[in-house]
């Protein structure tokens, strides 16, 4: 028995003026609809779908409606021979789907990185979400099309956010639709659509005479700045280590004066997590013996930050207020040495990769001591460290003046 899909406007007006475009089956003599969330006037609908010329927004829209007639369609042909209507409604009506709201798709995935105990991640997801909502409340996926994109990339920007939070923000929305069982002919994302801007990240480095200022820079011993100190400067000569997995950093990853860590950040989204080999040094040492608990028990924490038995929500408090205490103090600590650069723990790990570029290092081993992925990861990361050091070695190209008339 023949079964039939189409797009049908609803004849009934709103009070507005306009009438809903449906989804009309057709099946055993009986006619069944499904609204959608466009609503035309009959003027509007005949331009969309039989027009030759259309606008960018009428486009869009037309898009948006096969997208309702091609789901309904797949349907149709994966039922095939066992159609009812009940069948239908409960494979058409399924959660993930285009005509889902958004943010229903964010509190999901953010439910489930807080299981997995990937709590950070799932902030930055709540206030993607959180921003998202601000812009336009209830959003579905078929709203998201490129000029959606390029108006909410705008209202981010008018609102003061940086590039670099439009972008934050935009990767996790495409993640999000990415997980989605959606139309790929309504992918916003790529090339001839909506590009997700990227910022560009001055970093400072700092070099190894600078370096060497905070490492001499004379502390109370015992107090806070001393700490904030020597944490910076272990955090630096272990591979530019984070403070998340310094805290994790247990006894039974020092093997002789070899230490190797897995990245916090990493355990839980590659299958095989790359270790990090770092080679610990005389002034590595002298850091872990001023600050370090001893313990006989292997899997006892290094340093005196997390517990055993914490949960992740409070190790990212943690580590979070530990960063804080650092960049406070160091902000401090460069400013007595005179320099002129806000050295916080994120610097140390860029002067870590620096340093070893700066020494005729290999960049893929520099890549490995990171933990990235691949190289083509470590030269984007190291993109702009060397703007002083370019602006120093190009100096001679107007050293003329200095030549003898």
């Amino acid at each position: 028995m023949k079964i039939k899909a189409e797009l049908y406007l609803d004849s009934r007006a709103k009070s507005n003026g306009l009438c809903n475009v449906k989804v009309r089956i057709y099946f055993n003599r009986k006619y069944k609809y499904y609204s959608t969330d466009v609503d035309l006037s009959p003027q509007e609908f005949e331009k969309i779908m039989f027009g030759r010329r259309k606008t960018n927004e009428q486009k869009e829209i037309y898009l948006k409606l096969n997208s309702y007639l091609t789901k309904a369609e797949s349907i149709i042909n994966k039922l095939n021979t066992v159609f009812t209507f009940d069948k239908f409604d409960e494979m058409y009506l399924e959660g993930r789907d285009v005509f889902n709201r958004v943010s229903s798709s964010f509190d999901k995935y953010i439910s489930d990185l807080e299981v997995e105990g990937r709590v950070a991640t799932a902030s930055s997801y709540r206030c993607a979400r959180n921003s998202l909502n601000d812009f336009k409340m209830g959003v579905k996926f078929a709203d998201i099309t490129p000029s959606f994109l390029k108006r909410y990339e705008r209202w981010m920007l008018d609102n003061g956010k940086s590039i670099t939070t439009v972008g934050i923000y935009l990767r996790s929305l495409r993640s999000i639709f990415n997980q989605q069982d959606i139309d790929r002919k309504l992918y916003p994302f790529g090339r001839g659509k909506y590009e997700i801007p990227t910022g560009r990240n001055i970093k400072k480095a700092l070099t190894l005479e600078e370096i060497s200022r905070i490492y001499n820079y004379k502390a109370d011993p015992g107090s806070v700045e001393e700490m904030a100190r020597d944490y910076w400067i272990f955090l630096y000569l272990c591979n530019g280590m984070n403070v998340k997995d310094f805290c994790s950093l247990k006894w039974e990853n020092i093997n002789g004066d070899i230490l190797t860590y897995q990245r916090e950040k990493t355990k839980r989204t590659v299958r095989e997590s790359k270790k990090i080999t770092v080679s610990l040094k005389p002034e590595t040492w002298e850091i872990i013996n001023r600050w370090g608990v001893r313990s006989v028990v292997p899997h006892s924490y290094i340093f005196p930050h997390y517990e055993i038995g914490m949960t992740a929500a409070r190790k990212q408090e943690v580590s979070q207020q530990l960063i804080k205490t650092i960049n406070k103090y160091m902000k401090r600590i460069a400013r007595s040495v005179g320099i002129n650069k806000n050295v916080t723990t994120y610097v140390a790990r860029h002067s870590f990769a620096t340093v070893l570029k700066r020494s005729g290092a290999d960049i893929a081993m520099i890549s490995d001591l990171l933990g990235h992925s691949n190289v083509s990861v470590t030269e984007n990361y190291l993109d702009g460290f060397e703007s002083d050091q370019i602006k120093k070695q190009t100096d001679v190209l107007t050293s003329f003046d200095k030549v003898a008339q």
